[in-house]
């Protein structure tokens, strides 16, 4: 028996349920791993609310990160051993696989033996923000130390891996967020500039930062009215790349600017680079690089015990997080 978590209604926090369940025995090619810690994405939200791209079949469990020590290895299984200290890179479907529990069952295929200098936290909330940060700035952007790049939702958990993954290529950062409220944590977090949407001309604060040839590269997870001042300020040639829908509101084409700077506006998901071997290979190459050299070090901004997971759920509802919120067992 294993405590697992999920949830039997699609709804708000208070319907997950810690629960107690037999686990099956693993299958081909899988690992079991008991977790010592959780990371939290808005995803997880989402799915439990009945919005996410992903359908759950009820009762449903849920979860995308995970850092523990293997259990048990499952046959044909090379290269781990019961008693090594692993995290996993999120799953194309987390319904499949779910992350939150005592006990988790997973393809060795999406299990890393993280850096020995992590900690369980840490280790908890690398892959998601990380590797869908690395996805659209290195692997479809180039990003590079000549371009500008403006990240959106700065204080989020990839908008943070972002500004460190810009600082690994030596890429100057604009850092967009509602107030000022965060200024200081992101120009420490690495941002080279910070601009509060909510208080400041964002068009004319980009174009006085960015200079006559503009931002080359764009990341935005929020669409909305946004998309106007974004790409009036981005350079001939750059691209924006859409991966959420955080705004309620109509996001609005704006044709002569793409039409007159050729931009590309691009949407993107991380699954795109998890289901590729090749380009998930790079990516553990780059991330785990810079994970041992310090360069990416994943910001906390709370930690919850596992018996508080509606608590946390709630706190990462409230937009009030810098960082990544994790969860304790």
């Amino acid at each position: 028996m294993a405590r697992i978590v999920r949830f039997h209604e699609e709804g708000g926090p208070e319907v997950l349920r810690i629960e107690e369940i037999d686990l099956p025995r693993l299958g081909q090619g899988e690992v079991r791993i008991r977790v010592r810690a959780l990371g939290l994405n808005r995803a997880e939200a989402l799915l439990r609310s009945g919005t996410y791209i992903e359908k759950p079949a009820l009762p449903s469990g849920l979860g995308l990160e995970a850092a523990g020590i293997i259990e048990e290895v499952g046959p044909g299984v090379d290269g781990f051993t019961p008693g090594e200290a692993v995290s996993i890179i999120p799953p194309i479907s987390m319904v499949r696989w779910p992350a939150y529990g005592e006990l988790i069952t997973f393809p060795a295929e999406f299990v890393v033996k993280h850096p020995p200098s992590l900690g369980w936290v840490s280790a908890a909330a690398v892959w998601m923000q990380y590797l869908t940060a690395y996805g659209a700035l290195i692997d479809i952007a180039g990003l590079n130390s000549r371009d500008f790049v403006v990240v959106t939702a700065a204080s989020s958990s990839v908008g943070l891996a972002a500004i460190q993954i810009a600082g690994m290529v030596g890429a100057p950062t604009v850092a967009v967020t509602r107030t000022s409220a965060k200024k200081q944590a992101l120009l420490e977090a690495g941002a080279g500039h910070v601009i509060a949407s909510a208080e400041e001309d964002l068009e004319k604060r980009l174009k006085e930062i960015t200079g006559p040839e503009g931002a080359r590269v764009v990341f935005d997870p929020i669409g909305g009215p946004i998309f106007e001042p974004l790409t009036a300020a981005m350079a001939k040639g750059g691209i924006l790349i859409e991966y959420g829908g955080l705004s309620p509101q109509p996001t609005p084409f704006p044709l002569f600017t793409v039409l007159s700077k050729c931009l590309t506006l691009r949407g993107y998901l991380v699954h795109e680079i998890i289901g590729d071997a090749k380009r998930l290979d790079a990516a553990k190459t780059f991330i785990l690089r810079g994970l041992q050299s310090g360069a990416l070090e994943p910001v906390i901004a709370r930690t919850f015990p596992f018996e508080q997971i509606v608590e946390a759920h709630r706190f990462l509802e409230s937009n009030e997080q810098f960082g990544k919120i994790v969860v304790t067992i």
